[in-house]
């Protein structure tokens, strides 16, 4: 199954007022894999650049004032995009800068059915603790070190990853993959036999069964609320 995970930067919060959007990053999934491919892009907001927004991005005016408009690049965005399912953190927010870019440069907007939203899962995992993108890497473990300041491209590769532990998708990904690859590449030594000091059976690689991808997928789609809390 394909997946896109995707951020945003923008001027500020609310694209009905003027705000836009500054920078896109995406990156795709396969069976809950990073395959490598990613699509990250700056725009020309075509107005300016708000100090709290600056701060938070570090993306000025005299940065952007030679990139592309959106329009330049939607419809690379739109192939990119496909009709995969879309996973942001706090998603309806970037959904509604991503709309409105598509509405200004006449495309249809997205269907938010295929919105995925991990605050919304992180709500439900992790009633009552923090849910912005820095805490939940520190409870899964993930490495943000690198991140100073928010950056589209960067925070939808850290949140693939969260993405990742959250649903489990690691162990079915390596289980795929294992499965992919067995007949080229694996050697299986016969087992022991057991005795009274090995009772039960060797371990093996966990696939995933289609039954388990389809609870996975039912999982996720349960947890598409609209939110429009800035978590990030």
């Amino acid at each position: 199954m394909r997946e896109i995970i995707f951020d945003t930067e923008t001027t500020g919060f609310d694209p009905k007022s003027g705000d836009r959007l500054v920078e896109i990053g995406c990156v795709e999934l396969v069976d809950r894999r990073e395959t490598g491919v990613t699509f990250h892009a700056y725009f020309n907001p075509e107005r300016d650049m708000p100090a709290a927004a600056e701060a938070v991005h570090g993306l000025s005016i005299q940065f952007l004032s030679d990139k592309p408009l959106f329009a330049t690049r939607v419809d690379e965005l739109i192939e990119f995009l496909g009709d995969a399912p879309l996973v942001a953190h706090n998603a309806a927010f970037d959904f509604g800068f991503v709309n409105a870019e598509l509405a200004r440069a006449g495309r249809p907007a997205l269907d938010m059915a295929r919105m995925c939203c991990t605050v919304q899962m992180a709500r439900k995992l992790h009633p009552g603790a923090k849910h912005s993108l820095d805490a939940l890497c520190t409870r899964y473990g993930i490495d943000r070190s690198h991140r100073v300041k928010h950056g589209a491209l960067l925070d939808a590769e850290l949140l693939a990853h969260l993405y990742i532990e959250m649903t489990g998708g690691r162990q079915i990904g390596l289980g795929l993959a294992a499965s992919a690859g067995a007949s080229e590449t694996m050697v299986v030594s016969a087992p022991a036999a057991r005795g009274p000091d090995r009772p039960f059976r060797e371990p093996r690689p966990h696939m995933a069964s289609a039954a388990e991808l389809a609870r996975h997928a039912e999982f996720v789609a349960g947890l598409n609320q609209p939110l429009w809390l800035d978590t990030v």
